[in-house]
């Protein structure tokens, strides 16, 4: 049997002055809390769950800091494209 990598990854920058901090996480963690699959923030190696507000703010991404957000399944690619627009946008900040 054939395993399919069915993972896609986008990287990102943080563009908000305060860094994804405690309300920035929360957003990212109720968008990810829908996904049918895992949903990964990746920062220099570290790797957080997307749903987990305090795995989120382990990995310290002030502005300017380049994350990779990854699903595990393409099904969730419109949660994917909503995260990378909503940190993008500055967490609408």
């Amino acid at each position: 049997m054939v395993k399919l990598d069915r993972e896609i990854c986008r990287d990102v920058v943080i563009i908000n002055a305060l860094g994804l901090h405690a309300r920035s996480a929360t957003k990212i963690a109720k968008r990810a809390q829908n996904s049918k699959s895992k949903i990964w923030i990746i920062k220099d190696g570290a790797k957080a769950d997307a749903s987990s507000i305090v795995d989120i703010l382990t990995l310290a991404c002030e502005q300017g800091s380049e994350i990779t957000i990854k699903i595990d399944d393409q099904l969730d690619h419109e949660i994917l494209n909503d995260l990378v627009k909503l940190v993008e946008s500055g967490f609408g900040e």
